[in-house]
């Protein structure tokens, strides 16, 4: 996956509370596991009207917002059932961060797992960010350094040294593993040696 160090951009103002991820992405689109192919169907209550029309000033399709890489959301962003769909239908959108006062945790990991990184502030921060985005205004997230900044306003976030190390290598959970190669295939010689066994064909 893409690696996350720094970005710098407009962001989607979006602070509704308790956005679960049939919000997201409603479960009559999860019909595939790819990871693509989503992004049509992504916050469909938002964007369309009961009769599929797109609805006219919505903050996912209008252009004010177009190119967004940020999205600014409201507290327990994510709730509701497990579904990995909400973080691809999100990434394929094109947003590579997401900035709420909560998330759900599982909804956070998954995000983890597809190359969003996902930073919570305390309200009045992310009410500060709201206007900003709604002004049009950049906004630079920096992981490395783990702060958000805009204008003359800093905002410091804690997150889980592991999680910020495969973010930044551009790594899910296989590939770091992976990165253990050495110690895998020792392991498997001394297993060899114990346990013959196991290693037998036929």
């Amino acid at each position: 996956m893409e690696k996350f160090t720094k970005i710098t951009s407009i962001a989607t103002p979006f602070p509704r509370v308790n956005v679960d991820t049939d919000i997201i992405i409603p479960a009559k689109h999860l019909k595939s596991i790819k990871r693509t192919g989503f992004a049509a169907g992504a916050f469909e209550s938002v964007r369309y009207d009961n009769d599929g029309n797109l609805i006219k000033d919505n903050v996912f399709d209008g252009p004010k917002y177009e190119g967004a890489q940020i999205l600014i959301a409201g507290d327990n962003f994510g709730c509701g059932s497990s579904r990995e769909h909400a973080p691809w239908a999100i990434g394929e959108m094109g947003y590579r961060c997401i900035i709420a006062p909560s998330f759900a945790d599982i909804f956070a990991g998954n995000c983890i797992k597809n190359g969003i990184l996902t930073v919570s502030l305390p309200q009045e921060d992310v009410d500060a960010l709201v206007i900003a985005a709604e002004a049009g205004n950049d906004i630079t997230v920096d992981l490395d350094e783990q702060t958000v900044t805009c204008g003359n306003a800093q905002y410091s976030f804690d997150f889980n040294p592991t999680h910020k190390d495969m973010l930044m290598e551009g790594l899910d959970e296989i590939g770091r593993t992976l990165k253990s190669s050495g110690a895998i295939s020792d392991f498997e010689t001394k297993q060899k040696l114990m346990t013959p066994w196991l290693y037998r064909e036929g």
